[in-house]
């Protein structure tokens, strides 16, 4: 067998996914840094939808690379928003126009990448494997015999036929050995709308032979598919990290700063743990109710989009608010005795004829019903649609007087009562202090109004993914928010 030592600068493409554009000379790139980042408490990342990035299962946001994300967001006091990117060749032009901060992709480090982005430390090293199908009776054969029905050297791909997305660095790299090697493959590229995933899940199936795939993704994908055989190595230890722009060297630091404060602690093992070695997490990726398995997203999928089309809501937004309130358990009560999918108090419930014995599809429709009845008041007042279902957020959350009080601030203080964010947003935060509170235009003394202030915004951030990771199941909103 040749030696044949494969470095990572070859590799000119994303492992996650298509290749970016070649340059950002025609992007217009903003200077976004830490500081920017710590001042509005967002970081934002790219991600595709996998479970060694980022996926939803039941409503929650999962997979390795968000994770790890998720504990630095934590430790900094910030918010982490998702744009799961759908079209992988956007990802640079998204990071240097600012739609995102990280890109968290399981980015493989290379010399050609590094002179478009930045990257952080390393968080993860892997290596690219041959994806192959054992026969169908595996299981019956002896060792040897199965080990004598698999390709164990790479010079057994010769005149092989394999299947590998053309944007990838798995193309790259399989057309490099076909080269040193002579192998005579016949090398399929594939558009980018087939992602590694559903090459692996093709290959499982028998609808294709052969693939290429990074071994921490093949591996979790093996639990999926025990027909695959992922031992064959194809590539030396490659360096994953979190994609960074060239105008965030603060971020970059911070990023690394905290990677290696972790490195020898409980923390990064642990996810790596979670998704790479044990199978309760990263299996969930490909049960119902995970954006990677369909378009499920939870048991009341159905009845959420009848009674949300009644009303002309799109069900991802009356989903990410259930999400919000009960993450989609029925038995779920407050201390404060809120109870149910929606959350109701038990005075408002019995006023929508529903207690805590009501069914799912009872609740639901009673809290679509007093969405609908704040929405349309609202819309008396404040015309603009996105405007007005942040300010029926707002009400489903803190109660109608409280917003009431958050706009007469508002105007005391010169500004829009028509508008929710960096104006009413402000005032119902501001709610909780007593110089404002005190203020003879509010009516209804003390609110909790960091919780509602929070509460719009991660709402309307978790409809962002929810539609990004369900796109082709929605109802229009005739509103449009």
């Amino acid at each position: 067998m040749h030696k044949i030592v494969i470095f990572s600068a070859l590799i000119l493409l994303f492992s996650c996914g298509q290749e970016g554009p070649a340059s950002t000379a025609d992007f217009t790139k903003i200077v976004r840094d830490w500081p920017q980042i710590k001042q509005d408490s967002v970081l934002t990342i790219l991600a595709e939808n996998s479970p060694a990035s980022y996926f939803i299962y039941r409503g929650r946001n999962m997979g390795f690379e968000y994770e790890l994300l998720n504990e630095f967001a934590k430790d900094q006091n910030i918010r982490l928003k998702v744009t799961m990117v759908n079209n992988l060749d956007d990802l640079i032009h998204y990071l240097d126009s600012g739609v995102g901060d990280v890109i968290a992709c399981n980015l493989t480090v290379t010399e050609e990448r590094s002179t478009l982005i930045d990257f952080t430390s390393p968080h993860l090293f892997t290596h690219q494997v041959l994806i192959q199908r054992k026969p169908k009776e595996y299981r019956k054969l002896s060792s040897a015999a199965l080990e004598d029905s698999l390709v164990t050297e790479i010079e057994q791909l010769k005149g092989k036929t394999i299947h590998v997305w053309k944007n990838s660095s798995y193309y790259n790299q399989i057309r490099y050995l076909n080269d040193q090697l002579e192998l005579q493959l016949t090398i399929i590229p594939t558009d980018g709308d087939l992602i590694t995933e559903e090459l692996i899940r093709m290959v499982s199936e028998g609808e294709i032979d052969y693939t290429i795939a990074d071994d921490n993704i093949a591996k979790i994908d093996l639990r999926y598919y025990p027909n695959l055989d992922i031992s064959l190595a194809l590539s030396s230890k490659e360096a994953i990290a979190f994609g960074i722009r060239k105008t965030s060297p603060k971020l970059k630091a911070e990023l690394n700063k905290w990677l290696a404060a972790k490195e020898n602690q409980s923390t990064i093992g642990e996810v790596k743990r979670k998704y790479f070695e044990r199978k309760n997490l990263s299996n969930k990726a490909n049960q119902d109710y995970s954006s990677m398995s369909g378009d499920r997203l939870s048991p009341y999928d159905d009845i959420i989009k009848s009674e949300s089309k009644k009303i002309g809501w799109d069900w991802r937004l009356v989903a990410s608010i259930i999400y919000q309130e009960s993450k989609f358990e029925t038995y779920k009560e407050s201390w404060a005795g809120a109870f149910g999918i929606f959350q109701f108090m038990p005075n408002t419930a019995a006023s929508y004829g529903i207690s805590p014995s009501s069914s799912a599809e009872d609740q639901i429709s009673a809290g679509i019903e007093k969405l609908n009845k704040n929405y349309k008041e609202w819309l008396t007042e404040i015309k603009d649609s996105v405007e007005c279902i942040k300010f029926t957020l707002a009400t489903f959350n803190a109660g109608r007087a409280h917003v009431d009080d958050a706009r007469a601030l508002c105007t005391v203080n010169n500004l829009d009562h028509c508008l929710w964010e960096n104006n009413a947003s402000l005032m119902i935060k501001n709610l909780s202090k007593p110089t404002y509170y005190k203020n003879k235009v509010v009516k209804n003394g003390y609110c909790r109004g960091s919780e509602t202030y929070e509460y719009v915004i991660e709402v309307m951030e978790r409809y962002e993914e929810y539609k990004a990771a369900f796109p082709n199941e929605r109802n229009v909103m005739q509103t449009n928010p």
